[in-house]
């Protein structure tokens, strides 16, 4: 899967939110979200089409859109991609930077170690 542009996300979001959605109500969507004209959510929704992240199905009257990536798909890569760009892939960077810059309630703090120990056991399965 390739990485979504920041357009591409938009698009995604409200597809993600609900589908299928018809043009018209992404129109309108995308009008609300970001701003964008008719037609520049037309040509989105062509140019996703054709790099089949999203399809139509005619729905009798009038197109409606779905997506074929999964949300949880995309948040991987993205979040793949923002470690490799950003962190040079080191996530003990990350997390450090994370920690560092804000602070944590302990709810937040228990919820990571419960994930580390996890990550840890499962590492030794």
């Amino acid at each position: 899967m390739k990485t979504l542009s920041e357009a591409e996300w938009n698009i995604m979001e409200s597809l993600w939110e609900e589908s299928p959605k018809v043009g018209s109500r992404i129109v309108a969507d995308m009008a609300q979200r970001v701003g964008w004209s008719r037609s520049t959510t037309l040509t989105m929704l062509k140019r996703m089409t054709e790099k089949e992240m999203i399809a139509w199905v005619d729905n009798g009257q009038m197109r409606a859109y779905v997506p074929l990536i999964e949300r949880e798909e995309a948040v991987k890569k993205e979040t793949e991609n923002f470690l490799k760009r950003v962190y040079h892939g080191s996530i003990s960077m990350l997390v450090s930077g994370f920690v560092e810059r804000q602070r944590l309630s302990s709810e937040e703090l228990a919820q990571l170690r419960e994930i580390l120990d996890r990550a840890e056991e499962e590492k030794y399965e």
